[in-house]
């Protein structure tokens, strides 16, 4: 198979995948698409390849903005509250790692979200489908319809 075809293959079973997937999932999905993003920009800095560098920070903060604005806060107001707060933290350590060529800011931004996660991926419904590997979450309301754009960090 070619690498277009790879790569349009891959973006098919990706897109079905957000469409079939479970609110948990979507939002392991979402965590793993924030921390492979986050990596990329760590690898873009190295590199030196600023507008890479800045677009994978761009998605990173896209993929944050869709998990704050997931948040239910009507099951426990003071949790959404608080981690509604710690979203924002994340965003402004990634605005900072960007401006400031901050590899630690993003370190920091990655532990954050994968600390998350793994609080997620404790909390699973039974029977829920496992995520894929690589990032607590107040219950989700329906993720909003970005999450397809912001889920393009699996692509390679």
């Amino acid at each position: 198979m070619s690498g277009f075809g790879a790569k349009a293959y891959s973006k098919v079973g990706l897109h079905t995948d957000v469409i079939t997937a479970e609110p948990h999932k979507m939002v392991a999905m979402l965590f793993d698409g924030a921390i492979v993003s986050i990596q990329r920009a760590k690898m873009h800095l190295a590199a030196q390849r600023v507008t890479e560098r800045c677009e994978a920070v761009m998605l990173a903060l896209e993929i944050v903005e869709t998990l704050r604005v997931s948040i239910d806060a009507s099951v426990d107001p003071a949790f959404a509250g608080r981690l509604n707060g710690l979203y924002q933290y994340v965003t402004m350590r990634l605005l900072q790692a960007n401006v400031r060529r901050d590899a630690q800011a993003l370190d920091e931004a990655g532990r954050i979200l994968d600390q998350l996660r793994g609080a997620w991926m404790r909390i699973a419904p039974a029977g829920a489908a496992a995520a894929t590997p690589v990032a607590a979450h107040a219950p989700v309301r329906r993720v909003p319809a970005t999450a397809s754009r912001a889920l393009g960090a699996y692509q390679a």
